[in-house]
Parts: C-alpha cells; sequence; structure tokens
C-alpha cells in the first residue's frame, strides 16, 4: 500500500473517520466531541446563571433548573473536560515518548466510541421525557425517588461512556510503560507524559467503585433491588462512599494533565528547562497516592464521627504539600527566564494565581468544624470552580493554542486569543469570586431562586454579569477557530520556535506513522539538546530504514458501542414497554456478534516499506 494520500470524496471520508484506529485522528474527534459538549455545559451554565441573575426569578422552573443544574455538571466532567484533555493524549503522548501508534490502537478507537455515544445517550433525556435532577453527584436518597427516567438515563449513559474512559486509561498505562523510544528512560519524560501516566493509573483504581454504584443504582431502580433503600435494609450513606472513592480522584484526574500542559508550557516559553523535574515527577505521584485518601472530606456533615473527620482532614491537608512544591518550581521555572508572553503563557500566568486560590479554600474546608458552617453553601461551588475552571479549563484553553498547531498544522490567531483570554480570565473571577462571600453570607447550593433583600441580590447579578463575559470569550474562540480553518495557512513544525520535547521535532504534517524511524532520546528535552548541537533534523535515530508494521483501520469499535447504545433504550424501558426486552437482547446481541468477529478474525495490520517510505514527503529523514 502507498503511503501517499490521496483526496477523498465525502463518503470515503466519513469512512475513515468511522473506522480510523490513528491516535491523531482519535484525538480530533475526542476533542471535536469534548468541544461540542464544553459548548452545550456552557449553555446550560448560562441558563443557571440567567436564572439566578435577579431575586424570584421565573425564567425557570424548579424542576427543570434542578434538570439543568444536574446536566451542566455531569456534561462538564464526565463528557468536556475529560474527552477534552483524552484529546490532547492521544495527540500528544505518543509524538512525545517517540511511539508510532498507542499500544491498542483498536482499543484507542473502542473507547472514544463508548464515550460518544454514552454522552449522546445521556443528552437525549432532554427530548425523552425529561433529564436527571438529582445534582450531578446523584446522591441516592434523591436518586432513587427521582420520577421519570432522568436518573436511568444518567446511570446508563455514564456506564457506558466510563467503560471509554477505563479503556482509554488502561492503554495510555500500556502505552507510556511499553512503548517508549530507546533512551526515554522515566526521568526523561516529559511532564505531560509523566502527568497521563499518573493520571491513567488513577483512571484503573478509581472508575471501578463508580461502576459499581452505577450498576447498584441500575439495579435498584430498574430491578427493585434494595442496596440503598434504608427501609429494606440497605444503606443510602454507601453511593455517597463509592462516588467519592471515584469522584475525588477524579479531580485529580482532571487536574494532572493540566498541570502537565502547564509545565510544558512554562518550560517552551520561559526557554528554559523545567525547574526541579525530578521534585515535579515525584509531587505528581504523590498527589496520584494521596488522591485516593481524602474522599470523605465531601462527607464531614455526614456524621462519620471525630475520628474519621480527623484522619480525612489531616490527609486532604497532606495533599496540599505536592501541590505546592509543583506551584514553586513553576514560578522558579520562569523566574529568570527570557519569557515569552504568547497566548498559552498568558493562560498559564493566569493559572498560578486562580489556581492558588482554590487550593487554599480546599484547605480552608478540610478543617472538619469549618466545614460543618461552609457545606452545602456558595462557598463550595466557588471553591470547586476556582479549581476546575482556574485549573483544568485554563489548561484545556491554553492546550488549545498550545497543541494546534500540532494536530492540524495551522495556528490560531494571538490576538483573538488573547482576547478570548481577557474575557474568560475576568468574567472567570467576576462569576465566582464574589460567590465566597454569597457562601458566607449563607446563600445556599442548588436552590433555583432566593427572596430579595436577604443582602444575596447585587452579588447574584454580578456573578450573571461575569459569566456574560466567559461566554464571550468562548464566542471569541470559536470565531477563531473557524477563521483559522478557512485560512488554512501550514505553519510547519516547531511553530512556537522554542519546543523542547520529541513532538515538536516531527515534520508538519504529521505522518500517519509519525517516525520514519525510531528516535533516539538523549536527555531530558531531547529536542532542546539536538537543536542546541546543531542537528537541523531535530532527531538522532535509533535504527536504519525499514518496513514499518501499521494497524488495520476497523468498524467493529463504532458496531460495539452501537450495540450497547441500543441495548440501553431496552434496559431504561424494562417493563413498560413490550419492546424493551427484544431491544435489551438485540443491543447485547450487536455487542457481543463484534466481539466474537474481533476475536475470531485474524487482522495482522499491513507493512509500510521502505522504498515508498524513501519517497513520502515526511520530512527530510
Amino acid at each position: 500500500m502507498s503511503a501517499i494520500a490521496q483526496k477523498k470524496g465525502f463518503g470515503s471520508a466519513l469512512w475513515d473517520w468511522l473506522t480510523t484506529v490513528d491516535h491523531k485522528k482519535i484525538a480530533i474527534l475526542y476533542l471535536a466531541s469534548g468541544g461540542f459538549f464544553f459548548v452545550v455545559g456552557g449553555i446550560e451554565a448560562m441558563l443557571i446563571r440567567i436564572q439566578l441573575a435577579v431575586p424570584d426569578n421565573s425564567f425557570l422552573s424548579a424542576g427543570l433548573y434542578n434538570e439543568i443544574l444536574t446536566m451542566h455538571g455531569t456534561t462538564m466532567i464526565f463528557l468536556a473536560a475529560m474527552p477534552i484533555l483524552f484529546g490532547y493524549m492521544n495527540a500528544v503522548v505518543p509524538l512525545q515518548i517517540g511511539a508510532r501508534d498507542v499500544a491498542f490502537p483498536f482499543l484507542n478507537s473502542l473507547g472514544f466510541w463508548l464515550f460518544f455515544f454514552g454522552g449522546i445517550f445521556l443528552n437525549l433525556s432532554w427530548f425523552m421525557g425529561g433529564a436527571p435532577d438529582a445534582g450531578w453527584t446523584s446522591y441516592a436518597s434523591l436518586s432513587l425517588y427521582s420520577p421519570g427516567h432522568g436518573i436511568d438515563f444518567y446511570a446508563l449513559g455514564l456506564q457506558i461512556s466510563g467503560a471509554g474512559t477505563y479503556i482509554a486509561g488502561i492503554n495510555f498505562l500500556v502505552t507510556i510503560i511499553n512503548m517508549r523510544a530507546p533512551g526515554m528512560t522515566y526521568m526523561r519524560m516529559p511532564l505531560f507524559t509523566w502527568t497521563t501516566f499518573v493520571a491513567s493509573a488513577l483512571i484503573l483504581f478509581a472508575f471501578p467503585p463508580l461502576t459499581i454504584g452505577l450498576f447498584f443504582l441500575i439495579f435498584d431502580r430498574m430491578f427493585g433491588a434494595n442496596f440503598f433503600d434504608h427501609t429494606m435494609g440497605g444503606n443510602t450513606i454507601i453511593w455517597e462512599h463509592l462516588f467519592w472513592i471515584f469522584g475525588h480522584p477524579e479531580v485529580y484526574i482532571l487536574i494532572l494533565p493540566a498541570f502537565g500542559i502547564f509545565s510544558e508550557i512554562f518550560a517552551i516559553f520561559s526557554r528554559k528547562r523545567l525547574f526541579g523535574y525530578s521534585a515535579m515527577v515525584f509531587a505528581t505521584v504523590l498527589i496520584g497516592f494521596l488522591g485516593f485518601m481524602v474522599w470523605a472530606h465531601h462527607m464531614f456533615t455526614v456524621g462519620l464521627g471525630p475520628t474519621a473527620n480527623a484522619i480525612f482532614a489531616v490527609a486532604t491537608m497532606a495533599i496540599a504539600v505536592p501541590t505546592g512544591v509543583k506551584i514553586f518550581n513553576w514560578l522558579l521555572t520562569i523566574w529568570g527566564g527570557s519569557i515569552k508572553v504568547t497566548t498559552p503563557m498568558l493562560y498559564a500566568l493566569g493559572f498560578i494565581p486562580s489556581f492558588v486560590a482554590g487550593g487554599v479554600t480546599g484547605v480552608m474546608q478540610a478543617a472538619a468544624p469549618l466545614d460543618y458552617q461552609l457545606h452545602d453553601s456558595y462557598f463550595i461551588v466557588a471553591h470547586f470552580h476556582y479549581v476546575i475552571v482556574g485549573g483544568v479549563v485554563l489548561a484545556i484553553l491554553a492546550g488549545l493554542h498550545l497543541y494546534w498547531p500540532l494536530m492540524f498544522n495551522t495556528m490560531l490567531s494571538e490576538k483573538l486569543g488573547k482576547i478570548t483570554f481577557w474575557f474568560f480570565f475576568l468574567g472567570f473571577h467576576a462569576t465566582f469570586f464574589i460567590q465566597h462571600f454569597l457562601g458566607l453570607m449563607g446563600m445556599p447550593r442548588r436552590v433555583y431562586t432566593f427572596i430579595e433583600g436577604q443582602g444575596w441580590d447585587l452579588f447574584n447579578f454580578i456573578s450573571s454579569m461575569g459569566a456574560i463575559l466567559m461566554a464571550i470569550g468562548v464566542i471569541v474562540l470559536v470565531i477563531n477557530i473557524v477563521m483559522t480553518t478557512v485560512k488554512n495557512v501550514p505553519v510547519g513544525n516547531d511553530p512556537w520556535k522554542d519546543g523542547r520535547t520529541l513532538e515538536w521535532a516531527i515534520p508538519q504534517p504529521v505522518p500517519f506513522y509519525n517516525f520514519k524511524r525510531t528516535p533516539l532520546v538523549r536527555g531530558l528535552d531531547t529536542f532542546w539538546i539536538e537543536k542546541q548541537e546543531g542537528n537541523k533534523e531535530g532527531m538522532s535515530y535509533a535504527e536504519p530504514l525499514s518496513d514499518i508494521h501499521m494497524p488495520n483501520n476497523s468498524f467493529i469499535p463504532f458496531v460495539m458501542s452501537l450495540g450497547l447504545f441500543i441495548a440501553a433504550f431496552g434496559a431504561l424501558y424494562n417493563g413498560e414497554k413490550a419492546w424493551a426486552v427484544p431491544v435489551l437482547v438485540i443491543g447485547l446481541g450487536i455487542t457481543l456478534a463484534s466481539m466474537a468477529t474481533r476475536s475470531l478474525k485474524d487482522d495482522h495490520g499491513y507493512h509500510i516499506h521502505k522504498e515508498d517510505l524513501m519517497d513520502h514527503k515526511g520530512g527530510n529523514y
């Protein structure tokens, strides 16, 4: 097969995207669908802020407000933040470690399609009798008694997309352990690869408790089991434990890759190697380790007793230490650097004070007696938005600008990027800074309206105005993306001129096999070393040119995921529609038949011959 791609018609291009196992294309799929859900979650957030802009507002009814609130949280965490980060991991990690693809290309595709169908299924609830309305944490006492099918959509949709996330996590673990190029020891891996590695390990251990909790919930609601019904000998609180044993590591699954992106940005745009690299690595591992020991700080008011509260309070405070190590190392990376204030660097500089503010309020809440006052107030809302928006979302926006040239070989407009930054950054602080004070003044979370004259009116109005600024920022970003795509000006490799790691050394557009010859990694920041020594290619090689083995595209992951999507409707209407059980059986049949096909069909992939490689214009190798 010739390695030179031809122009294709719409049908064959669509087929290409549905069947692709190339990590670079799957990255774009993750980025696009995550971006879509990010906009959906953002619209839900705007509806919340419109409702709360003035007291006694009747813009949304109480029931609809609960649905929008629940879907905003669920969409942003599960369907926007994680997939977009997976997009960056897919685009960057194999290139950073010198691999031709991830360890399991087929599973990479399966993971994406499971996430995608799970997310679509969850959002179909809007059009099929109402969305889930028990909050994104879906506490059992609320979710068991929620009428309609909203919670069933929640449980089944998250189960399907969670399976996709789990598969992706395993894939990245194996990729980083097994697929590193010669010379790429663990202590030479770029920090984004390290944070991906630790986040993937967290996925491995954090998702099973969520899966079990969701299964219990599905069985309670659909088949009359009593796992969470205390009147029948069940235990409502067990849901909270299962959810938060997943839920707290989840915030580290989100924030660690964000830390990785910022570590790359600080090193590139300060034009010096990351300060305290080994300390950064150990801090990352330590955060991952401690992340599993703090889940009950979400439950200080449940009544676990002073001993449990004290233990979890101490563990929660301890996790601030490795995070502080990271903050100081970033500051010392900038210190004395030759700084270029590009759009990614602006986000990185804005991230430090924002995230520190979120961290400080976190340590405040770690004191159990204070948490009794703050719990379920707007102070908590302010805290976790400072962490998630001030950490993860700023990293997502920074990463978009940083890695856009790597993924698409074009450059987003710096001017529009900076406009987006200022609107988003100022809007973010206006929205959430003031919510700390609303919380201290006693405004509870999750209320759809409030009576005037309690001193909350002005602060809520300011908060809603801030949300409008953030929305303007996102609109400018969308305009930027559209304009860049239409202009389509290629920029070549190392567009920032100061790339330090392997992904910037690869010729653009990145050939589908990534590397003609496996690179030899000669130290931390290997591309920087090669540039300092005057090597124009930016790489040394560990082997002569030879044939490359590549995996075949496959339609099976799409069909497998589609089967579960169909089966979920059967499970949803079990007991009330005659067609429910047949649909469940047909859906599972499709999935099992796809699995059997995959198992029984010999798929050996194909080889690109070295003669074709010599002709291919993928850079001057």
